[in-house]
């Protein structure tokens, strides 16, 4: 049996730690200092390391976490990640023993080109492609294979929790109320993410089935949101063409 924790880094990131009473694993540790302190806290050795992508706020913590635990670092190898001891593409099949835990591996760029998510059919460690009701920024790529990729992680099963990296949640959500107004399940969520922040606590893992409800990027078919965007000057009604007036506006708002 293990525990999935969030480790709370930075302003609004989440270092996410798979564990057991002995042993850690821990999931775009940008910093260090945390994963060290609950480390000590919970008595734990460091194992493995799983990188999403190369963001200095994913990364930059692996140097100094090495050097005292000389863990495996599983990922996408980059020229601008000299971490990764283990190259990982997408059908690779990632086996945690000390957990009797296997993770698939999916390509996802948009966000950035070595992007990968780790998942199996209860959990998604989805770096900074798909958050909580919203999506990361096109930094490399395109927007198609943004778009390309949110759409193969919303056809996972509807019950896998999802675990983003960052907490942008209730930002997220207020995007996403202006987008369908009437959605329901957004006001819900909404209050929930609200009662959650106002607990101190995270507002994630959230789950497929959730950001299939509430979510605009995995909702571009939808009459309301088309309406809205059709409102502000959208005559392309295409999935692609609404996805990318979608993240424009995300940009902006």
């Amino acid at each position: 049996m293990f525990k999935i924790t969030a480790i709370p880094a930075f302003s609004d990131n989440y270092i996410w730690a798979i564990h057991n009473q002995h042993h850690a694993i821990v999931v775009d540790p940008g910093d260090a200092t945390p994963v060290l302190d609950f480390l000590a806290r919970e008595q734990l050795t460091l194992t493995a390391i799983l990188c999403t992508h190369r963001h200095a706020d994913h990364i930059g913590g692996i140097a100094k976490l090495r050097g005292l635990y000389n863990a495996p670092v599983y990922g996408r190898r980059h020229l601008g990640n000299p971490h990764i001891t283990n190259d990982l593409r997408a059908g690779d099949t990632l086996k945690l023993a000390e957990f009797g835990l296997a993770l698939s591996i999916l390509e996802i760029p948009g966000h950035l080109d070595d992007h990968l998510a780790f998942y199996n059919d209860e959990m998604l460690f989805c770096g900074d492609v798909l958050f909580g009701a919203g999506c990361g920024r096109n930094k490399e790529g395109t927007l198609a294979q943004l778009h390309n990729s949110l759409q193969r992680l919303s056809q996972l099963p509807a019950q896998t929790q999802v675990y983003c990296a960052h907490e942008y949640t209730a930002a997220n959500l207020r995007f996403a109320a202006a987008c369908e107004p009437n959605n329901a399940d957004i006001q819900q969520r909404i209050l929930t993410t609200q009662q959650l922040r106002a607990a101190y606590l995270p507002s994630l893992p959230s789950t497929i089935a959730l950001e299939l409800a509430t979510n605009p990027f995995l909702r571009c078919a939808q009459t309301e949101l088309i309406q809205t965007l059709q409102q502000q000057g959208l005559s392309d009604t295409s999935p692609l063409a609404v996805f990318t007036a979608l993240r424009e506006w995300r940009n902006v708002f």
